[in-house]
């Protein structure tokens, strides 16, 4: 499965102290109606949700920490989930003693300072649907 695609705008911005990492990059994705593109985010949060998925279960167990941490890293992209645009998103966080955390970022991490970058594609958005094989919402064909 592959598909060509064309830059489109790159925003750049700040969000604010103490919002959801997650709810807030939607909202901006939605407003610019962004169906396909990259996200990158570096700063901090206070507070952490994410998700890891139980192969076996088929199903993510959320893991929640409220502590200082730096996001060293989060990246994802950006498509389409019943016709609505999504992030898929994972970070990587690291702790005040120097340990990294990470998995799939969940709604419930709480911002002390996050900058991003979000790149919008030109093309045909992926659509997530059920594999059959993983249970995951994978892009489709």
């Amino acid at each position: 499965m592959l598909k060509k695609y064309q830059q489109g705008n790159i925003y750049m911005g700040r969000l604010d102290y103490e919002t959801d990492l997650l709810k807030e990059l939607t909202a901006i994705v939605k407003d610019k109606n962004i169906k396909s593109g990259r996200i990158n985010v570096i700063g901090a949060v206070k507070k952490a949700t994410i998700s890891f998925y139980d192969q076996q279960k088929k199903e993510y167990r959320d893991l929640t920490w409220v502590e200082e941490m730096e996001i060293v890293n989060c990246v994802g992209n950006i498509s389409l989930r019943d016709g609505e645009a999504i992030i898929h998103a994972h970070i990587t966080l690291g702790t005040s003693a120097g340990k990294l955390r990470g998995g799939h970022l969940a709604a419930g991490t709480i911002v002390f300072a996050a900058e991003y970058i979000i790149e919008e594609f030109i093309g045909e958005a992926f659509e997530r649907g059920t594999d059959k094989v993983t249970g995951l919402p994978l892009w489709q064909e």
